[in-house]
C-alpha cells in the first residue's frame, strides 16, 4: 500500500498519508455506488512527501462511494462514506 486515507468518513475533504514518499504521478477517482464518476484528482506526489489532501469534496451527496487509487502500476480500492 503506497497510499493510506486517513479516515473512510469525509464531509468535505480526504486526506491521504503517503506510506512511501517518493516522487510519482498519482491518480485517484471517486465513484458513486452507481459506477458513475463523481471525481477525480491527478497531481504529482513531491518526494518526502508525507501528507496528500483532496479538497472540494463537499458538494457531493451523502452516501457511499469507492475511491480508486493508482500510481504507475499499484492500484487499489476503498469504500468510503460521505457524512454530514
Amino acid at each position: 500500500m503506497f497510499l493510506k486515507v486517513k479516515s473512510p468518513v469525509f464531509i468535505d475533504h480526504l486526506t491521504f498519508q503517503v506510506e512511501d514518499p517518493q516522487k510519482s504521478y498519482f491518480k485517484a477517482i471517486l465513484r458513486d455506488d452507481a459506477g458513475l464518476v463523481c471525481g477525480a484528482l491527478e497531481t504529482e506526489v513531491e518526494k518526502d512527501q508525507q501528507q496528500l489532501d483532496w479538497n472540494g469534496l463537499n458538494d457531493l451527496p451523502y452516501g457511499v462511494y469507492t475511491l480508486e487509487i493508482s500510481r504507475g502500476k499499484d492500484e487499489m480500492k476503498l469504500r468510503l462514506v460521505k457524512r454530514v
